[in-house]
């Protein structure tokens, strides 16, 4: 999945709970992390196979439950030291969010061999074609084909969901560059 596909997927379903269990659209730092964590995974795992050569494919470490595992209460602990579980808690989403999308939808046919990345390295990695670095990826490991343009659609219906929750998030990023800029509001 791309990454906007990975960003859409996580907003829409993190700005679900937070308006069933809240009754509010998300707050900006949760929403933050939430969009961190949902590219997390291959911001680890893509670079490390594929400009590196350390690790057997972009779905492996980062995208293996083994790790969750351990993510999940450190994560857990740093947000409650920090005194806001909910940064936390939406990274979390966002990193479980990236894993549970990249599932392709051959697995809905019965093909699990494409999901065994989550018990990487018990399970071995599926099969993937070379890739000579992130650049070499965005021009020819990637095609626009009927998956590919649904995430665009979730994207698009994802970023009206989002204006509609006040963009949370926008004026925490926004403001650092505006006073660097010299732009007054």
């Amino acid at each position: 999945m791309w990454p906007w596909g990975h960003l859409a997927v996580a907003y829409l379903f993190y700005t679900v709970v937070t308006h069933r269990r809240f009754g509010r659209p998300p707050r900006a730092w949760p929403a933050i992390a939430l969009a961190v964590g949902s590219q997390t995974p291959d911001l680890i795992d893509k670079p490390l196979a594929w400009n590196f050569g350390v690790l057997p494919g972009g779905r492996t470490l980062a995208h293996s439950l083994f790790v969750v595992a351990c993510l999940v209460p450190a994560v857990l602990l740093v947000a409650d030291r920090l005194e806001d579980r909910a940064i936390g808690i939406g990274f979390l989403i966002g990193y479980c969010s990236h894993l549970l999308a990249d599932i392709p939808p051959a697995v809905l046919s019965g093909e699990f061999a494409h999901a065994a990345y989550l018990l990487w390295p018990v399970l071995e990695q599926p099969p993937e074609d070379p890739v000579a670095g992130i650049l070499d990826a965005i021009l020819h490991y990637y095609a626009l084909g009927p998956y590919e343009w649904v995430q665009f659609a979730l994207f698009a219906i994802a970023a009206l969901v989002w204006y509609r929750d006040g963009m949370p998030g926008l004026g925490l990023l926004s403001a650092p560059l505006e006073r660097r800029l010299g732009i007054e509001s």
